[in-house]
């Protein structure tokens, strides 16, 4: 052998004949390092063992792992929708969490009061003035009793301290986020709530002892103005601007404004309608896990809350290619708005452009699609409330203004989207929906989050 070229020649020195032959006589070469190389070999199998063992784990997590994401315009209820997941799935982190909302829920009603005193104070001034742009003259203005006027004007003086605070609370809840157009609000990104510890403030967003110093101070600041408040939200002139629709407020701001005693209280603690009803802006994607057992089976349920404003939805196409579900949540409640990031577009006809994008989209082709027309409560206070649909939607034509017509309208449209543009054929699941009715959007939360993994179920082979 040629290996044998390189063991060099030595000299016999009167080994008896009776000794066994040496390795060089026989014509066998072990190499030195003979154990250090079987011991290297036991240990790499090992570890390709466990490689392998770990990666088919991998896999069976991976089959067992339920992927929804939740798409919609901003405003539509996807975060809504989040914390009723995680109110039923897992309750104990939702209840861990209450406290810290407390600084949410004051904003959301600092940003009522402003919202209110910035219109007041534009109408007053309109009144002053007799020069109007074109503008202004298409919008006709409200005569407002010089008595009121000074009233109005005196809560405003008196309430510069709450609303003084709209920023700066803004900016810390924040962690410091903002977006382009210079808007202020609370912000929330990927990471915000798994940092929820008392040491690092409001859900983690600024580490620091002076991450709460805004929101304690508008604790106090809303507790010494209660009556300025009640008296600003009471008042005759205020209620008339809002049945004219000329003060337009978020959503839950009269809920908030109605609990304003309750809320202001040093001992406060939102309750869940607090949490539920608090409004924050996501941006990018917010991933959430819920533990799901279904038969006896542990699956995991993971949610993708995503920013809906249009400069954002760029952000949710590259959790779409292995998506199992999606839940699209269309407000039918918003036939009288309007896109805040695009004036010009109803929002409903948003939701429908956005809708047709989701079913012709390709790499959404094998994720189940769920439908929720959500805000169904909304929608009949404001036809209870003789808003007309046909003013905002001319389609609508004269068919009535009740609750089943128009329902049922909307959902005939969404429903035409998907046979016209599906691309899969799949089946589509519809709900009317109000995400503030805990005990209706629970029960379909099961039936939906059942139908998904049993459709899951039946395209992997788990069963």
């Amino acid at each position: 052998m040629a290996a044998l070229d390189l063991v060099p020649n030595r000299p016999n020195h009167g080994r008896s004949a009776s000794a066994p032959p040496s390795i060089e006589e026989s014509g066998v070469l072990l190499p030195p390092n003979r154990f250090y190389n079987e011991e290297s070999q036991r240990i790499s199998n090992m570890i390709d063992d466990e490689l392998k063992k770990e990666s088919a784990l991998r896999k069976e997590a991976k089959r067992k792992e339920i992927k929804v994401m939740l798409l919609g315009q901003a405003e539509s209820g996807k975060s809504t929708l989040q914390k009723q997941f995680q109110l039923y799935y897992a309750s104990q982190s939702l209840e861990h969490e209450r406290p810290s909302w407390k600084p949410i829920v004051h904003f959301n009603i600092i940003k009522a009061v402003r919202m209110i005193l910035d219109e007041i104070e534009y109408e007053v001034s309109r009144t002053e003035n007799d020069e109007e742009t074109e503008a202004e003259v298409e919008v006709e203005s409200i005569e407002i009793a010089d008595a009121d006027k000074t009233e109005l004007m005196d809560l405003r003086k008196r309430l510069l301290q709450v609303v003084a605070l709209h920023d700066s609370l803004a900016s810390e809840l924040s962690g410091g986020v903002s977006i382009t157009g210079g808007r202020t609000g609370v912000f929330v990104r990927s990471g915000w709530q798994t940092l929820l510890t008392p040491s690092r403030g409001w859900m983690g967003n600024v580490a620091s002892t002076k991450s709460t110093a805004v929101a304690g101070m508008a604790a106090k600041t809303l507790n010494s103005s209660q009556d300025e408040i009640r008296q600003l939200w009471s008042h005759p002139v205020v209620k008339k601007f809002l049945d004219l629709r000329r003060i337009r407020l978020e959503e839950s701001a009269p809920f908030f404004l109605d609990n304003l005693e309750r809320i202001v209280q040093p001992d406060y603690v939102p309750g869940i309608e607090d949490v539920l009803s608090v409004r924050l802006q996501t941006l990018g994607v917010i991933e959430h896990s819920f533990p799901i057992n279904l038969g006896g089976t542990m699956y995991d349920w993971r949610l993708y809350d995503v920013g809906g404003a249009r400069g954002q939805r760029h952000a949710w196409v590259p959790y779409f290619d292995d998506a199992t579900a999606i839940i699209f949540l269309a407000p039918i409640s918003a036939f009288d708005q309007y896109l805040e990031e695009d004036p010009r577009t109803n929002r409903i006809d948003d939701s429908l452009q956005l809708f047709t994008a989701i079913c012709s989209n390709q790499l959404l082709n094998k994720a189940h699609l769920v439908l929720m027309l959500n805000k169904t409560d909304l929608l009949k206070q404001k036809l209870k409330a003789g808003i007309k649909v046909a003013k905002y939607i001319t389609s609508y034509g004269k068919r009535p203004n009740k609750y089943e017509d128009v329902s049922n309208y909307f959902r005939a449209h969404f429903i035409q989207i998907h046979k016209r543009k599906d691309i899969s054929n799949r089946a589509l699941y519809v709900h009317f929906t109000s995400m503030l009715d805990i005990k209706a959007t629970q029960s379909i939360i099961v039936n939906v989050g059942e139908a998904i993994i049993r459709q899951h179920i039946a395209q992997t082979g788990l069963a």
